[in-house]
């Protein structure tokens, strides 16, 4: 049986920028142990089930496959969520939207949307800031359902519903405190599209029409009738989008229109107010 050291040191020729740290993360994972735990116990035999899993992990990572679906889980806020191949892997630029939604003021029992809920990142972080939100995320992907109501039973928020709707389809009716979302807004032409972990992840969470404005178009366009007044909508978008969706909740009628940087600097959420005097 080979060591946890001579099994890292194996892994070196990974075709990443992390290798090493990919390495280890994966045989972490086989073992179901922490990453600290490989540094104390290098000497340590792997057994050959573990060592098979690993190798043909490793296989999958030279490929490409993003170590989030290999391990099938990402950390989010302060959650470990679930995530598969329905799903698009969470980012730390996301979490600029959950700290602006968090910031607002709307009410302690506020009723809030997450539109393209994915594996639910956006919804169950507020959810697990505010217990006394009432949260609802929406997806048109049964895959994504699926996941995101694995996390919130694991995240035990029970307050946290996900219902199948092609945007607000199914919310005829229906009015929010605050609607969140990270729809599909890169071009379909974008050469990022086939590099890193994107090109392993659903194209129809991540590509639309219109140079990738066409669903936040639709997002902006339809929220008012899905608003109480004095509500908010905040969208995440690409960081070279800022000003054309800023236009696009001018034309709809908001008002305090503002746009957020990630950390990396770039133009990356936007939001307004409806119907603020």
């Amino acid at each position: 049986m080979a060591t946890v050291q001579a099994l890292l040191e194996c892994a070196g020729d990974l075709c990443t920028d992390s290798g090493g740290r990919d390495a280890q993360i994966l045989l972490a994972h086989c073992l179901d142990k922490p990453r600290a735990w490989l540094y104390a116990w290098p000497e340590h035999e792997v057994a050959s089930a573990a060592r098979a899993q690993y190798e043909q992990l490793l296989a999958r990572r030279r490929c490409g496959e993003p170590i989030a679906y290999l391990i099938g889980q990402r950390d989010f806020w302060t959650l470990q969520l679930a995530v598969n191949e329905h799903t698009l892997i969470p980012r730390p630029e996301t979490e600029t939207l959950v700290e602006w939604a968090l910031e607002l003021a709307v009410p302690a029992d506020a009723s809030v949307l997450d539109m393209g809920t994915g594996s639910g990142a956006i919804a169950l972080a507020v959810a697990s800031e505010r217990p006394h939100w009432r949260v609802t995320g929406v997806d048109n992907s049964a895959g994504a359902l699926q996941v995101a109501n694995a996390n919130a039973q694991r995240a035990q928020l029970s307050r946290v519903c996900f219902l199948r709707s092609d945007w607000y389809q199914a919310l005829a009716g229906s009015a929010f405190h605050l609607v969140l979302g990270n729809p599909p807004y890169i071009d379909a032409a974008d050469a990022h599209l086939e590099r890193g972990d994107v090109r392993f992840e659903p194209r129809s969470a991540l590509v639309a029409p219109e140079k990738g404005l066409a669903d936040l178009a639709r997002l902006v366009a339809g929220a008012p009738a899905h608003l109480h007044p004095g509500a908010w909508l905040l969208l995440e978008h690409g960081y070279t989008q800022g000003a054309a969706v800023r236009r696009l909740f001018r034309e709809a009628g908001f008002k305090a229109i503002a746009t957020r940087r990630d950390l990396a600097g770039h133009e990356r959420v936007t939001g307004a107010a409806w119907h603020v005097e």
